[in-house]
């Protein structure tokens, strides 16, 4: 494949754009083309979470850049909840995506929503719904080390995450993933699983051996905790210029 215009980065659950700041010059200094759009309730859009936003919010909103930037041969990168975001993007736009790109991600198939590929989300959901607004989540608590936030334990950059992180709406979790156009399945996808240090009741689906398109699955282990944008940004630009 040439070399892609752009790369699109989809941060997951309760985090925002900024989660790519340290890839984003990594792959700048290779010639490429990095949008780092914040989802809607997060960031730059935090004000305009609600019950209502869910996934095809987000889809919405990364398709809705894709076109307004006019970019093409796309390496569509989701991390961890945007599995799911990205998966509805390659649905509605195919022609942009070159290739697809799990980061320690939900990987559903069509129809399946983000409790029926991770199913400990329920319990996310279930605890929300005691609170006074049962439709909003918070942020996973920091863990004992070696789990930290998110997977991150360098105290400056947990002060620093903190900073950026923010609830998500239950409605997120529960609409399920539109992925019904042949035209998608097509795409060339690589999975990135983030090893080493994964917490006790997260479970991980396995990845199959074949990818849609009946290529062999493309599957990269790097060992970091979950959010490797900011753990190990080097290491982790090196496999996403590799998928490219």
């Amino acid at each position: 494949m040439p070399n892609p215009t752009a790369y699109v980065l989809v941060h997951g659950a309760w985090h925002d754009g900024q989660s790519w700041n340290r890839v984003t010059p990594l792959l700048t200094a290779h010639g490429h083309r990095v949008l780092t759009p914040s989802l809607t309730g997060h960031g730059d859009k935090a004000h305009l979470l609600g019950p209502e936003v869910g996934l095809t919010t987000h889809v919405d909103d990364i398709v809705g850049l894709i076109l307004d930037q006019d970019v093409h041969d796309i390496v569509l990168v989701g991390h961890s909840y945007a599995g799911m975001v990205v998966s509805g993007v390659a649905n509605r736009v195919p022609e942009r995506v070159a290739h697809l790109v799990y980061l320690d991600a939900m990987v559903p198939t069509h129809g399946e929503n983000a409790i029926d590929v991770m199913p400990f989300t329920q319990a996310l959901i279930d605890g929300a719904a005691e609170s006074a607004q049962p439709w909003r989540i918070p942020p996973l608590p920091e863990l004992p080390a070696p789990f930290g936030l998110f997977g991150v334990t360098d105290p400056d950059d947990i002060a620093w995450l903190r900073t950026t992180l923010g609830d998500e709406s239950v409605r997120c979790f529960q609409q399920p993933v539109e992925m019904d156009n042949p035209a998608q399945a097509l795409i060339p996808r690589s999975h990135i699983l983030c090893v080493g240090n994964e917490p006790a009741g997260v479970t991980r689906r396995p990845i199959p051996e074949t990818q849609p398109n009946g290529e062999p699955s493309r599957v990269h282990e790097l060992t970091s905790g979950h959010d490797s944008m900011i753990i190990k940004p080097a290491e982790l630009s090196a496999l996403l210029l590799e998928t490219a």
